[in-house]
């Protein structure tokens, strides 16, 4: 089996904000209705908390985000993946339920510095002023579908695999010197 890699080598740029490719990223999308038997067990037993909706919840290398009211995004390192995704089938066994392993499928961007939320606020109509730490937001960035959460440092954005190279020069551009917004 060949090693997993980032789209883009784990290109970086450094403007008035620093965006780097991370990854590989281990990640499960979780279909699953909130109200079902055992799911707080089952984000337990990964190491998780059940989000909260709009929110995301990071536990060291993982995360549980929530991304609708019947869909969750699990974070972790990629090699976890496997022994999650059996840790949920026994887990949630019997209970109405879809896990995937979209990490293959993905790719992650951290947007960090002090005006990493102006590079946010040119792709994407959010509100980003009024978001809290610790808030994931599903959108848009220009043309393309994302979802990014805040936390303490910056943010960390979550797109598809096949567009990763038009959000990093996406990225890239809003991030020049001399683009500030204010």
């Amino acid at each position: 089996m060949a090693d997993p890699v980032a789209p883009w080598g784990n290109a970086k740029f450094d403007g008035f904000a620093t965006v780097a490719e991370i990854g590989p990223l281990g990640m499960i999308t979780l279909r699953v209705k909130r109200d079902v038997a055992g799911l707080e067990q089952a984000f337990m037993a990964l190491g998780l908390t059940l989000p909260d909706p709009r929110r995301i919840v990071i536990a060291g290398e993982k995360a549980a985000g929530w991304m609708s009211p019947d869909e969750y995004l699990l974070v972790m390192p990629y090699a976890a993946v496997s022994d999650a995704l059996a840790n949920l089938a026994t887990s949630l066994a019997g209970q109405h339920h879809l896990a995937a392993n979209v990490s293959d499928a993905r790719a992650v961007f951290r947007i960090q510095g002090e005006k990493a939320d102006q590079v946010i606020k040119k792709i994407s109509p959010v509100d980003v002023d009024a978001m809290a730490v610790g808030e994931l937001r599903r959108s848009r960035a220009a043309q393309v579908a994302a979802a990014f959460w805040k936390d303490g440092q910056g943010y960390t954005l979550v797109c598809f695999r096949s567009v990763a190279g038009y959000m990093m020069g996406l990225l890239s551009h809003s991030a020049q010197p001399g683009s500030e917004l204010f």
